[in-house]
């Protein structure tokens, strides 16, 4: 398991927690692997490790694992400890973009009292989410104070019904895995399915839209703006043009992160051990093929 203080304080009974870290690896076999923090060198090694039966990565997302275990190694995930974080996060980013404080942020740096009169409270407003599981639902949930009218769909979610909802949409917010069958999803054609001056918020993975036609999009004023924690490519190069939009909230994939994430994910550990040591599955288990 990484080597922070907090997973070092861990003590269970009749387990041998060992810790990999920026000193190095340990030596000899594992029965099982916490996967977090690692670089990208270590984390090959890792999952290459002698005796491994399970790993657990703390992390949402599998990207960076999956193709990469032997086929007899279970891998779970931990997105139940971000899940609350990503949907406060889209939460916030909406409510920041309806009100209009990105533009007065810029506006501060350049020492102008500007107010603008194209504010909005989020009342009434359509909001599909494209990828609705567990986020999904806090996010509804989050945003049920504020009126919205929320519709959830899924990629199981049949085409004509998924464009009639995107159709409707005065946001979209997307928290789909990364597949081979979501990449690239949201093209030109589906964001011309949206209504003029609709926004999209991108809380998933950047490999979700096609660059070239969200950037279209913006262009041509049909999309009111965009509020993204993740990017293709990522992170976001000097001079993109995504960095100079006025209507582009950019975030550099944090949605998760909080003060107390090593502290939350050390606990979310020790609770995944105990049930393991007590013979139960604990949650979590990732079905082969699955992304995020």
């Amino acid at each position: 398991m990484p080597d922070l203080p907090a997973f070092r304080a861990l003590r269970l009974e009749g387990l041998d927690l060992i810790s990999y870290g920026p000193a190095g690896l340990p030596q000899g076999e594992a029965d099982g692997l916490v996967l977090w923090l690692a670089t990208a060198e270590q984390r090959g090694e890792l999952l290459r490790w002698p005796g491994l039966k399970w790993v657990l990565t703390l992390t949402a997302g599998i990207d960076h694992v999956a193709g990469a275990l032997a086929p007899d190694v279970t891998l779970y995930n931990a997105h139940r400890l971000h899940d609350h974080a990503v949907a406060v996060h889209a939460a916030a980013g909406m409510l920041a973009a309806a009100r209009g404080l990105h533009h007065f942020r810029d506006a501060q740096h350049r020492g102008e009292w500007r107010p603008r009169r194209d504010l909005s409270t989020l009342d009434g407003a359509r909001v599909v989410i494209w990828g609705y599981g567990h986020i999904g639902r806090i996010l509804e949930s989050l945003l049920a104070p504020f009126g919205v009218r929320v519709t959830g769909i899924r990629s199981s979610t049949p085409q004509a019904e998924r464009d009639e909802a995107l159709a409707e949409a005065d946001w979209v917010v997307l928290l789909l895995p990364n597949t081979p069958q979501t990449r690239g999803i949201v093209g030109a054609e589906v964001l011309a399915r949206l209504k003029p001056g609709a926004w999209l918020s991108n809380q998933g993975r950047g490999s979700l839209v096609q660059p070239e036609a969200l950037l279209a999009a913006l262009d041509s004023g049909h999309l009111g703006g965009a509020v993204l924690d993740v990017t293709d490519p990522e992170p976001l190069p000097p001079g993109h043009p995504l960095w100079s939009r006025e209507n582009v909230i950019l975030t550099p994939h944090i949605a998760s992160t909080t003060a107390d994430l090593v502290q939350r994910g050390a606990e979310y550990t020790r609770a995944f051990l105990e049930e393991l040591r007590a013979g139960r599955e604990p949650q979590g288990r990732v079905a082969r093929g699955r992304g995020y």
